[in-house]
């Protein structure tokens, strides 16, 4: 007899079932829904929605004003949305959370003047609607695609630059493109933006396909993601079977097969794939000769529950007060909506859906009315208070919420079970208000469990620890010199700041912060601030990190090198004065020295008796000192005559700029000494 094993995360995504959600709002309200395109790419879910209400318009231009227009779980790029807002049209976004977060990333990137590479298929929605959000950008379907493409435009290899995957792209493939861009690439921003679900069922697909005899992989051919998955069970399984439904499939054929595996893509609805493992059961039970007698489905229906009883059931309907549960018996079940979870913020109407299998635990049996009363919160309660005990002292990672917050530290629940954490263990600094963590998802690890006291204590700073440690390992074990990352602000020091790259922090001094003098570095960021930061260098065994947050196109000296040369006259501006001279702003950020014997055609016993700071005055270039930065001004020169001038100029042409020479020891008694040079 065969058997056949359906794979825990095949079907609806949370994306497509989202969207799914969207329209049949929509046709509710309304009567009807129009949507861009397909909703989801399942031709079958699609006739369905269609017969309920849903139309697909295909031409912007046939939109009618005040309509409200469904954007598909694929996303579209602004140019749709902008085209739709112009028909005077509402919209009812259904664009997949975790394609709307790959838009931002584009969008945010492209805004810095960066280059987008898309992993992907060019033709799929989804990457065009991504392109929209784009600059420059390029799509390559496979690794040796990027390859070629690096080799021939050898310039981009230094360029600023982001890569993002289309969120179905073989994990395979997609790090096959990371190693081709860290080997080449120094520039470049990596962002992983496969989706997890997607990941997990192809995961799972792989190692299911290596078990079984056969696969059958439902999905509609237009899927890529169902493409993708019967791709990768192809390369570990001989007998692969690609349908739509089950009218796609031999029965006889599949008999020949001890274990048949059944996977679907992201855009398979439940009610599909429940009708070819029920086309499976029923033929593998006809070709055995397996019957079920009436006596035994006789006492299945009448069979009796008693308080404390786990069952298990299937959800038939979902209310505001309660959800409604077949137990396959004679009563009528129901969990009300407070004992489905311990989370209050919980949204009943995601986590569960009519069809899904349910386990519960009965909580009240009342034969009068023919009413069970049961409670899934209660069993997962209990379920956790087992696997709390497993976990205590391992090191494993719970997560509950913080529920109340005293003296002594905080209580966290995790899923029922109360946990103490003392307040040395919160996370926290000592000071810190605790009340900030109430009511707030937090991880932890179980120090100590006492069944009998009922008495569970809890680290939240082992969590984190552990975490950061992880983290910190990922980027000791990735660093390297030039590397970019996007880094916080965690610490701020009179010398520089410490900024968390994720894990580890590296310190970015003051000099590294920004072209012009600052005082201190609060003046160019803040404790919590997000910036982008390089490696400048790095000590694997002290453990230290030296990062560079300006960035060499932004060098003021650059400009000034480009435009001012040795004898230009040019109007500065006076920004402080000192006892042997004066400092004026030649550009932003590049600044010159006018020394005492250079302000006026006399003698000046201080230079605040010629100028004032915040000046502004014609002063000559006399001297330029490339490889230190510093310039050297003269106001003097352009009162002297001709004559004058031209003796200045030679001596000035003579005479050496001495970077050790102390500007406060200039005798300033002659009228021609050299002006000193200054930054």
């Amino acid at each position: 007899m065969s058997q056949s094993y359906l794979q825990k995360s095949a079907g609806f995504c949370y994306g497509v079932r989202r969207a799914v959600e969207i329209a049949c709002r929509e046709i509710e309200n309304n009567g009807s829904a129009v949507v861009l395109g397909d909703l989801i790419h399942n031709r079958r879910e699609m006739d369905r929605l269609s017969a309920l209400g849903l139309k697909i318009c295909g031409d912007i231009n046939s939109l009618a004003p005040g309509q409200t227009v469904i954007i598909r779980a694929h996303g579209e790029s602004p140019a749709v949305y902008d085209a739709i807002a112009a028909k005077g049209c509402a919209i009812a976004d259904a664009t997949c959370p975790d394609l709307s977060r790959i838009h931002d990333i584009v969008r945010e990137q492209s805004a810095l003047g960066k280059f987008i590479v898309i992993i992907g298929s060019p033709a799929h929605p989804e990457v065009a609607a991504t392109a929209g959000y784009a600059g420059e950008h390029a799509v390559f379907e496979q690794p040796e695609q990027l390859g070629k493409w690096l080799a021939d435009n050898p310039d981009m290899a230094a360029r600023p630059a982001c890569v993002v995957a289309q969120t179905t792209t073989i994990r395979e493939k997609w790090e096959k493109c990371v190693e081709l861009v860290r080997k080449v690439c120094t520039e470049w921003k990596i962002f992983d933006t496969i989706c997890h679900a997607t990941a997990t069922r192809q995961r799972e697909a792989d190692k299911l396909a290596r078990e079984c005899g056969a696969m059958i992989v439902i999905g509609d051919v237009l899927s890529a993601n169902t493409r993708k998955l019967a791709e990768i069970c192809r390369a570990n399984c001989g007998a692969v079977f690609h349908v739509e439904g089950s009218a796609g499939l031999d029965g006889a054929e599949l008999m020949k097969y001890q274990q048949i595996g059944i996977t679907a893509g992201a855009s398979t609805p439940a009610w599909i794939i429940e009708e070819v493992v029920n086309m499976i059961d029923e033929t593998s039970k006809i070709l055995s000769g397996e019957e079920e007698s009436f006596a035994t489905m006789l006492e299945d229906n009448v069979r009796t529950l008693h308080t404390g009883d786990k069952v298990s059931g299937i959800v038939t309907n979902i209310t505001p007060a309660e959800v409604q549960v077949d137990l396959g018996t004679k009563h009528a079940a129901y969990v009300p909506i407070g004992e489905m979870s311990d989370d209050p913020e919980a949204d009943i109407s995601i986590t569960v859906k009519p069809g899904d299998e349910i386990e519960a635990f009965v909580v009240r049996v009342n034969d009068v009315e023919g009413i069970i009363t049961l409670s899934k919160k209660r069993l997962d309660t209990i379920k956790m208070w087992e696997r709390v005990e497993a976990s205590a002292g391992t090191g494993e990672v719970l997560e509950g919420i913080v529920t109340e917050v005293n003296k002594g530290g905080v209580v966290v629940s995790v899923n029922g079970v109360r946990v103490f954490v003392p307040a040395s263990h919160s996370g926290l600094p000592k000071t810190a208000d605790m009340s900030a963590l109430e009511g707030k998802k937090t991880k932890l690890h179980i120090t100590e469990f006492n069944r009998q006291r009922r008495r569970v204590v809890g680290s939240i700073r082992a969590a984190l620890s552990d975490e950061r440690r992880a983290k910190s390992d990922a980027v000791w074990n990735d660093i390297a010199v030039g590397k970019a990352y996007t880094g916080t602000v965690r610490s701020i020091m009179s010398y520089g700041a410490f900024i968390d790259i994720g894990g580890v922090d590296g310190m970015l001094h003051i000099s590294e912060m920004s072209w012009s003098r600052i005082r201190h570095p609060s003046d160019v960021m803040g404790v919590g601030d997000t910036i982008e930061v390089f490696v400048q260098s790095f000590d694997k065994e002290k453990r230290k990190i030296s990062l560079g947050y300006r960035k060499a196109e932004d060098d003021p000296w650059t400009a000034f090198a480009d435009h001012f040369k040795k004898g230009d006259v040019c109007k500065v501006k006076v920004v402080r004065l000192m006892p042997f001279g004066a400092f004026a702003e030649v550009t932003d950020g590049v600044e010159g020295l006018i020394h005492i014997s250079q302000i006026a055609n006399r003698r000046l016993a201080r230079p605040s008796d010629a100028i004032q700071a915040g000046q502004e005055v014609d002063a000559l270039i006399t001297a330029i000192d490339y490889e230190n930065k510093k310039i050297s001004l003269s106001i003097r020169a352009l009162l002297e005559p001709e004559s004058v001038q031209e003796a200045m100029a030679v001596e000035l042409d003579e005479a050496p700029i001495d970077d050790d020479q102390d500007v406060e020891s200039i005798a300033v008694e002659t009228e021609t000494e050299q002006p000193e040079v200054a930054e």
